[in-house]
């Protein structure tokens, strides 16, 4: 498998959402997130490590509140992508313009962020600038905390 097909299954893999509500991308709808009502435009972005590359944490706590600073305004909530190792802290970001959403993902070198309308999200992948439409599926997983 390629480094790019490994990525997406990662991405596809992975949960998202708030820490005690979390969230896969998946082919058929599971159910609405609480962070978002029906119809409101949402985003799921973080600055930790770069194209999947781990960074320290030091470096990692710089980004992130460098893109706090550059959502200032708009509202938003802590989230959490992945597990164990590989949990980052994220912002859920209400009513972001998809196009904003990815503008900032290629600015904090992310290989891709998540956006949505409701319970309809897509992977949107930074460079080049591309979707893959899904629909969020609740899991009830158990989840482990933030680093």
């Amino acid at each position: 498998m390629n480094a790019e097909a490994e990525q997406r299954r990662t991405f596809l893999r992975t949960s998202y959402g708030l820490p005690a509500e979390r969230w896969h991308l998946g082919d058929e709808a599971g159910g609405q997130p609480t962070w978002s009502a029906p119809g409101q435009r949402w985003a799921i972005l973080t600055a930790w490590n770069p194209q999947g590359e781990r960074q320290d944490r030091r470096r990692n706590e710089a980004a992130q509140a460098r893109l706090r600073a550059e959502l200032i305004g708009w509202p938003q909530r802590e989230g959490v992508n992945g597990e164990a190792e590989w949990a980052e802290p994220s912002l859920i970001v209400l009513d972001l313009p998809l196009h904003r959403a990815a503008e900032l993902g290629a600015r904090f070198d992310q290989a891709a962020v998540l956006w949505g309308v409701g319970r309809r999200a897509a992977l949107v992948w930074c460079r080049p600038l591309r979707l893959e439409r899904c629909w969020l599926r609740r899991d009830a997983g158990r989840y482990t905390s933030l680093p």
